[in-house]
């Protein structure tokens, strides 16, 4: 049993305000389709989730997957006696293109459909926003899609992901540090009506930093991403830009 996760790029992130804690987003996310890690899925003599992990267990989005929908739904554990989960990384980490989550919402997805489970999109998603707010947009699986709210709120276009092209330069950017920095120096939310154009007339009809409100905050945390500007457009809290191959 295998499923690939799909990367993907913001094609613009606007933020709106506060809910609390959380920052409230009007986004557009578009699937990079030559671009995903894998999860897979085999039988094993006992229970264990293994790969290319980077962090210790209990900090690993799929081991969070697991748990929350093991909380959820307790019986489902006795259809994992006797697999292992395997993790295949090929998605840079902290690196604007959501690979953990997208693990996070493969792995759901997965298991929903092989263990006969069989709930709903809606239920996943809402399993899936306790892991990570990027989470539900993998969920759906959509080619491109709205995001609002703390990015629970999922609106799927019907677009087709364009074929990208992703530069992703040797720097590691910290989401809640580039969060911290815009609340506190570029803190200006501001209505837009960008959720309401096509993607390809937004990507030909502005800047980069028109379209990403953490990229100045980004470019001050971590300087040395100015020399790669010209790599396109930043995607998420960065590290990675892109281009599209219109």
């Amino acid at each position: 049993m295998k499923i690939k996760a799909h990367a993907k790029v913001n094609i613009f992130l606007k933020i709106t305000g506060y809910d609390g804690y959380y920052h409230l987003l009007n986004s557009r996310f578009m699937k990079v389709k030559n671009l995903y890690d894998e999860i897979e899925i085999v039988e094993a003599e006992k229970f264990n989730i293994i790969g290319d992990i980077n962090c210790v267990l209990r900090d690993n989005s799929v081991f969070k997957a697991y748990i929350a929908l093991t909380q959820e739904y307790p019986d489902i554990k006795k259809w994992f006696i006797g697999k292992e989960i395997r993790i295949h990384k090929n998605i840079p980490e902290m690196a604007g293109l959501g690979g953990g989550s997208s693990d996070a919402a493969a792995f759901l997805r997965l298991v929903n459909e092989k263990s006969g489970l069989n709930l709903p999109n809606e239920k996943l998603a809402e399993i899936g926003k306790k892991i990570g707010s990027d989470v539900p947009f993998f969920i759906y699986d959509s080619d491109v899609a709205d995001v609002y709210g703390r990015g629970d709120i999922v609106k799927p276009r019907d677009e087709e992901a364009l074929d990208i092209e992703v530069f992703t330069p040797p720097v590691e950017c910290s989401t809640p540090e580039v969060y911290k920095m815009y609340k506190e120096r570029f803190f200006n939310p501001s209505p837009t009506d960008l959720d309401k154009q096509d993607t390809k007339e937004i990507l030909l009809n502005h800047s980069p930093s028109e379209l990403n409100d953490l990229l100045k905050p980004a470019l001050m945390l971590y300087p040395e991403l100015n020399k790669y500007l010209d790599k396109g457009f930043f995607s998420g809290s960065g590290s990675s830009f892109f281009k599209p191959i219109l």
